[in-house]
């Protein structure tokens, strides 16, 4: 559960949310071209990828001088796997209310 609470509270802010969908629409890309999109200095920047960074969201590699981002696919995987796995006890939740209302309704 603490890795989820990491991971939620890392895309909890707009920038960093921001980050992750560029990177997944646009895959690896370079720190200075996240800087020029986004409207707020470098050193942000470099912040919220840090945050991104600790969480396990992203991760960074060295080619030259250049620093190179991209989201980690399995850390994709398991904020899909507790969506899917909570989409599931509300649809139990929503097919029980379902019935109740057509057992009122029929009877």
């Amino acid at each position: 559960m603490t890795t989820l609470i990491t991971t939620f509270s890392a895309l909890a802010d707009e920038t960093r949310l921001g980050i992750v969908e560029r990177l997944m629409a646009q895959g690896e890309l370079p720190a200075g071209d996240l800087v020029s999109d986004a409207g707020i200095s470098g050193p942000a920047i470099s912040r919220h990828l840090k945050i991104l960074r600790e969480a396990g969201l992203v991760s960074q590699r060295a080619e030259g001088n250049k620093r190179l981002y991209s989201v980690r696919p399995e850390a994709m995987r398991t904020i899909a796997d507790w969506t899917m796995d909570h989409r599931k006890f509300w649809e139990a939740g929503l097919d029980r209310l379902e019935a109740l209302l057509s057992e009122e309704e029929h009877g």
